[in-house]
């Protein structure tokens, strides 16, 4: 069992993808219920898993998704429609694949849960209307060959192959006998017309009574495939030249069969439409021959597809989706040449060694400098560089579009927008914006309460939107920009906003504040990120209880990221995040306060300016300074992280500026030390709740620097100043 392993992992990474991309494709579907691409896609994910499956012996995942696949092939034949209702049971077939692969994947040798079974049934029902039977893989001879059932019974000469037939002078003098074909192929299907023409027939005294002057033009109706029509003339083919036209409905087989062809390799276009049943090996080869004799005579040889089309031997449709099919397979092969599945915790291991490389690098540089090795300056200095080159590579190995994640979400809005009774559209923006893989998967929980609350509290139902005057569709907005080494994101609704009134009335009734507290809309606006508080009346199952968007603030703060959110009342609310692009290594700009070094995240400090009391409005009471003009609350590191030491004057103090989404605030230092490449490293569980502390880093000398918590920092500075300079402030 070690041994297929590695295939299961792969079959799994593959289903999900598929899974996710059928997701996407039925979320389109809803916009556009005509497009031929997303219905494609469909079917092809239902199509490759039920192939993958089969070849691990999957059987009950196999016949569950065939149901699925036949439906999927009458929506492409245009047999039945796309409307809310398939896609929504369509969606439902594509979380069931998703649980009984996970069953089979688990528990190999164990028969589905009764459980399951009884979706899989019911999920059957509302697709077909009938009941099937689930387990075993379908076996039936068509299934095998990809060849389909025509109606044999139709009249339609327009849905007729069409065999052209043209005898060579000398056939009648080979014993051949054009009638006994007509006859024969009567046993295999019905001939619809047949039309004689005599092209070459001569004048009467040229004529001679034992040549052929006949070619035929049959409509011929039948379920069999080209092969078995050209072996009707197998004995035949020196003497007539033999065309064989598909009917317009197998067209439509082929063009299907050519969009599920496997893409592991670039075919010619020949092997892929002898693959498919289009072209028999024969006609191929008379064709390619016919070509090289082109060739040799000195005549510019034409490509296949053409020649095919101007010999009547194929459609130009089934031409054009045969070349685009094989450009295609092009570019996915050439594009997938260019990546490699990597653990991700192999990266992992590398990223932590490009931190310890860092680390050393320190190191070295800091012995260089101590010791004056001028000769090694240079080789320092290239090193340096070197490993700044290296660290950001790994950094960008690891990182990922956001824009995956905010496509999950489309999935949400569709099905609780149901729920709920509204209409809800999403938009996205900014997805092509990049951070590491690991803030990625610790957002996604945050983010799916966010766009869960605008459902359920922001948006209004149709009725109450007209009302208001708005369109009865609302929207909510997911999007994401680079700001400053960091990653906003923003969940944005048009709904009804936040009421600073309910709010400020849920909070007295809490305890969270005082009556005659005074407070700005924006600080009212951040109560709702208090445990227990919520304006919601009626409690349901997505949100109202208060729980959550405490939890939300923390996950955020944990990621050394911040969340805020703005509001105008009918109008609608924007909840805004900033996370660091990285959790493993960080530019960092390190200061020097009552002999201990501290590390700020370079990203936050906008400036560095002289403490100068002679020159700048300084209150020392309250604890802030005149900025040009602009009143910035200020902490001495030195006084907050050693309360317990007295505070020794230093000739010199340096105001370094920090900002923190758009709250900032200035620390005082005695020493700048500048630019220093940060390897964070987590504090253990008994230092993880220090105030003002975010993480530690190792610094060259092998000292110990700890990394600020600029956020927890600037709020500890903004309590302490009188709260009506704070509302005139720019914090």
């Amino acid at each position: 069992m070690s041994d297929i392993n590695p295939a299961l992992e792969t079959f799994s990474q593959e289903v999900d993808e598929l899974l996710t991309a059928m997701e996407e494709a039925l979320l389109g579907l809803e916009a556009m219920p005509d497009d031929a691409d997303c219905i494609n896609s469909i079917f092809r994910a239902m199509h490759t898993i039920k192939g993958s499956s089969g070849l691990f012996g999957f059987d009950d995942v196999v016949a569950f998704t065939h149901e699925v696949e036949t439906v999927l092939d009458q929506v492409r034949n245009g047999e039945r429609t796309i409307d809310a209702e398939l896609i929504a049971v369509l969606l439902a077939c594509q979380d069931h694949t998703a649980r009984i692969i996970q069953h089979v994947l688990c528990n190999e040798n164990e028969p589905l849960p009764e459980e399951l079974q009884q979706q899989g049934q019911a999920l059957i029902v509302q697709l077909t209307g009938e009941l099937t039977v689930t387990g075993g893989m379908p076996s039936t001879q068509q299934e095998k060959t990809g060849h389909f059932e025509v109606d044999a019974n139709t009249t339609d000469s327009r849905d007729n192959w069409v065999i052209s037939l043209t005898f060579k002078q000398n056939a009648l003098r080979n014993g051949m006998d054009p009638l006994s074909f007509i006859r024969y192929l009567q046993t295999l299907g019905k001939i619809i017309e047949v039309i004689i023409t005599m092209p070459t027939i001569p004048r009467i005294e040229d004529m001679n009574p034992e040549d052929c002057y006949l070619n035929f033009k049959i409509a011929f109706n039948s379920s069999t495939d080209k092969k078995t029509i050209e072996d009707v003339f197998e004995f035949a083919e020196d003497d007539c030249n033999i065309h064989i036209l598909p009917p317009n409905s197998r067209q439509e087989h082929y063009l299907l069969l050519l969009a599920n062809l496997p893409e592991d390799q670039v075919k010619r276009l020949g092997e892929m439409l002898v693959e498919i049943g289009a072209l028999t090996e024969k006609e191929v080869v008379n064709i390619l021959n016919e070509q090289h004799d082109n060739n040799n005579n000195d005549d510019e040889p034409k490509p296949l597809g053409e020649m095919l089309i101007a010999k009547n031997i194929l459609q130009q449709p089934i031409i054009e989706q045969a070349l685009k099919k094989q450009e295609a397979v092009k570019q996915k092969i050439n594009k997938e040449s260019n990546y490699i599945r990597v653990d991700a915790a192999k990266l992992g291991y590398l990223i932590n060694l490009v931190g310890e490389l860092v680390i050393s690098g320190a190191a070295m540089r800091l012995m260089v400098d101590k010791h004056g090795l001028s000769d090694v300056d240079d080789v320092a200095s290239t090193m340096s560089h070197l490993v700044e080159d290296i660290r950001d590579t790994a950094l960008q190995l690891r990182m990922v579009q956001i824009g995956e994640t905010f496509m999950r979400f489309q999935r949400v809005v569709h099905d609780v927008s149901k729920e709920l009774g509204k209409q809800i559209q999403l938009q996205i923006t900014g997805g092509e914006s990049e951070l590491d893989k690991t803030v990625v998967e610790k957002i996604n929980d945050p983010l799916t309460h966010l766009v869960r609350n605008s459902l359920d509290h922001g948006i209004e139902t149709p009725a109450v939107r007209l009302q208001a005057g708005k369109p009865e569709k609302g929207t909510i907005q997911l999007n994401a920009y680079h700001d400053s080494g960091r990653i906003v994101i923003q969940v944005s609704d048009d709904g009804q906003g936040l009421d600073p009134e309910k709010i400020v009335a849920k909070a007295i009734a809490k305890g969270l504040i005082k009556p005659d507290q005074a407070l700005s809309n924006s600080e009212i606006y951040n109560l709702i990120f208090e445990p227990g508080l919520s304006t919601k009346e009626e409690a349901n199952n997505l949100s109202g209880r208060g729980v959550g968007m405490d939890v939300v603030r923390r996950n955020i703060e944990s990621l050394r990221g911040s969340v805020s959110v703005d509001s105008e009342l009918g109008l609608g609310t924007t909840v805004t995040i900033h996370l660091p692009l990285t959790l493993a290594i960080i530019d960092g700009f390190m200061v020097e306060a009552q002999k201990e070094r501290y590390i700020i995240p370079l990203s936050m400090v906008e400036e560095c300016v002289e403490m100068s009391a002679d020159e700048w409005q300084i209150d020392d009471v309250q604890h802030y300074v005149n900025l040009r003009g602009q009143i910035l609350p200020y902490l001495r590191l030195g006084d907050f992280f050693h309360k317990n030491k007295k505070h020794t004057p230093v000739q010199r103090e340096s105001l370094v500026v920090v900002r923190f989404g758009e709250a900032k605030a200035g620390f005082v230092v005695d020493e700048l030390h500048g630019e220093n490449q940060t390897v964070i490293k987590p504090l253990g569980k008994l230092f993880e709740n220090l105030n003002g502390i975010g993480g530690a880093t190792v610094l060259g000398s092998g000292d110990v620097a700890l990394i600020l918590d600029v956020q927890g920092l600037i709020q500890h500075a903004k309590k302490r100043v009188n709260p009506t300079l704070a509302l005139s402030s720019a914090i």
